[in-house]
């Protein structure tokens, strides 16, 4: 079976991709049959769904917002998955021209299309790593190359711990990714949290089970351990939708979001 000039040929067709999966909810074009199955009977299950991932979007845009409005201008976004409209870079953007992304992912087919959507943006780079190896991040020439570390730093983790399992040592991972950042840095989360449906939140973890990155969901107050260190921003970790919501934030009832997010400044 061949595969599309966006993917990598060595790229295994057979199996879903959580990257690819999370593109499909978004309405995008950049997945394979096996990855829109995957979704469609997520939907069934759960056909509020798409409705969580962009209430995941938005909290991710309102964020980066707010840094740009704090005067952060270096961003690391780890599990950026495949570039869709509303990119890190660009909402930093409007508030901040200047700002430096370095975007990470360990999926190669969101590597692959990133760096072809990029082109020669001197502003950005994208890093095929993994959460779970930091150093591999940090030591990265384009890390080295685009990040100041002794200026504020945005440190990104959206939708993405989730997929680093209790035994991966994850909390270990993020206190490594935050050791070198300047103070006045920040943290951004936002993380898979069991909702008031809990049946279908059960039904979901299991169906990412077929894929490379078996799902992890955590509570309020195990998401909230991830910023020591920091001084959570007001409203602290709550429902996505609940974050600083927003004129353009289109989300569903907070009850109805199975995530949490917040974001911390370093101390």
């Amino acid at each position: 079976m061949g595969t599309p000039n966006w993917s990598p040929p060595e790229i295994d067709v057979s199996r879903p991709s959580a990257a690819r999966v999370y593109d499909y909810y978004l309405g995008g074009s950049h997945n394979f049959e096996v990855d829109r199955q995957m979704a469609e009977e997520a939907m069934r299950l759960w056909p509020e769904l798409p409705g969580i991932i962009r209430s995941n979007r938005a909290f991710l845009r309102r964020a980066v917002m707010f840094l740009a409005s704090e005067g952060v201008h270096q961003f690391i976004d780890i599990g950026s998955g495949i570039p869709t409209v509303g990119n890190v870079h660009e909402v930093a953007r409007r508030g901040s021209p200047d700002s430096r992304v370095v975007y990470v992912d360990r999926d190669p087919v969101a590597v692959e299309h990133s760096r072809a959507l990029l082109g020669d943006d001197p502003r950005t780079a994208v890093v095929q790593a993994d959460l779970r190896r930091p150093d591999d991040i940090l030591s990265s020439s384009d890390a080295q190359r685009m990040i100041d570390f002794d200026q504020p730093v945005a440190l990104l983790l959206v939708a993405v711990l989730h997929f680093v399992s209790d035994e991966d040592a994850p909390h270990e991972a993020v206190q490594r990714l935050c050791d070198p950042l300047a103070a006045g840095s920040y943290l951004v989360i936002s993380h898979a949290s069991p909702s008031v449906q809990s049946d279908k939140s059960a039904e979901h973890q299991e169906l990412y089970r077929r894929t490379a990155t078996p799902m992890t969901m955590r509570t309020r107050d195990e998401i909230a351990e991830f910023f020591q260190g920091f001084d959570l921003v007001p409203p602290g970790v709550v429902p996505l939708s609940g974050w600083r919501p927003d004129a353009a934030s289109i989300d569903l009832a907070e009850d109805e979001v199975a995530g949490q997010g917040g974001v911390g400044r370093k101390r």
